[in-house]
């Protein structure tokens, strides 16, 4: 009877758990799941901007097509054979490895730090989250000022202290412009992870710490038996959040430099198809299978942070 109970009370709160959450996957599905479902279908025509309406059944030609020129030689073409794409492609999983993994150790060691006790600790806290709480095309901009190779702040401080001998072109060149980039969405971006990994911090509780001071831990083995473990949670949470930022990177990139190969996004990608070079449908098919890596990448991230998780639990 008991039991019984227990399996009606799990069954009522489960029907009111997707009563309540009916109304905003009905707002999800018009708002994101309708413009995905339509970019998906513009992947297998021939639509341009100009005859979107009008705009044919093609299959696959948009992501791959074999022309066969006779005498058996032929090439491959479309999405999945443009050496553009794949470049693209590695230059966003590159930015995120490195502007991810950097913001994430700055973000543990900002979150350490206020999360001590000492005086005008609410003060430092709101000036730190400055950088994040800025626009995102102002800051590019400003920072396009600052590394500018002729009056920029970055190479004169550089020049003073003889680290570079002659200005940088930070933004232009293809050797520095992605580093330029990282470096304004570190700037940027290491706020948000210091206040979601300080959030974790909050968590933990005092009693702890008390205990292992009393049994006389070092701080470095409290850190790593203690707070790591515990904050890892909170940590997981923030680099998946921070990673699906970084693989739609377009922002930065658009404002801050020049459309290069060299830091050409996959989201640059698929807006110059769509709008600048008036390829809709290719466009479209470069968006669709973004969406796919995304989701691809964020599905393996969470399997392989879960199965870790359930292996230290255990």
């Amino acid at each position: 009877m008991k039991a019984n109970n227990i399996s009606r009370l799990t069954r009522i709160r489960t029907r009111s758990a997707w009563a309540f959450l009916a109304p905003m996957l009905v707002v999800l599905l018009v708002v994101a799941g309708w413009p995905l479902g339509r970019t998906i279908y513009f992947s297998f025509t021939d639509a341009s901007l100009d005859l979107i309406s009008d705009a044919r059944w093609v299959g696959v030609r948009n992501y791959l097509e074999y022309v066969d020129f006779g005498d058996g030689e032929g090439r491959y073409y479309g999405l999945l054979a443009d050496a553009r794409w794949w470049r693209s492609v590695g230059n966003t999983i590159w930015f995120s490895l490195v502007s991810v993994s950097i913001e994430t150790v700055l973000g543990l060691i900002v979150a350490l730090v206020l999360n001590q006790q000492f005086r005008g600790r609410g003060l430092v806290r709101a000036a730190v989250l400055i950088p994040w709480a800025i626009p995102t095309i102002v800051s590019a901009k400003m920072w396009a000022w600052m590394l500018h190779d002729q009056f920029g702040i970055l190479n004169d401080m550089l020049m003073r202290v003889g680290l570079i001998s002659d200005p940088v072109a930070w933004t232009a060149s293809p050797d520095t412009a992605m580093i330029a980039v990282m470096i304004v969405d570190i700037w940027k971006t290491t706020p948000f992870m210091a206040l979601l990994i300080l959030a974790g911090l909050q968590m933990v509780p005092g009693d702890l710490y008390e205990a292992a001071k009393l049994d006389g831990v070092s701080a470095t083995r409290v850190f790593r038996k203690i707070t790591l473990p515990l904050i890892m949670p909170a940590m997981l949470v923030a680099v998946v959040f921070r990673s699906l930022d970084a693989l739609r990177i377009f922002d930065i990139v658009y404002v801050l430099t020049p459309n290069t190969d060299a830091t050409r996004t996959m989201s640059v990608f698929a807006r110059e198809n769509l709008f600048d070079f008036d390829k809709f449908a290719y466009g479209s098919a470069a968006s669709t299978l973004m969406f796919l890596v995304i989701a691809l990448i964020t599905i393996v991230f969470i399997l392989a942070s879960r199965m870790d998780l359930e292996g230290k639990n255990s």
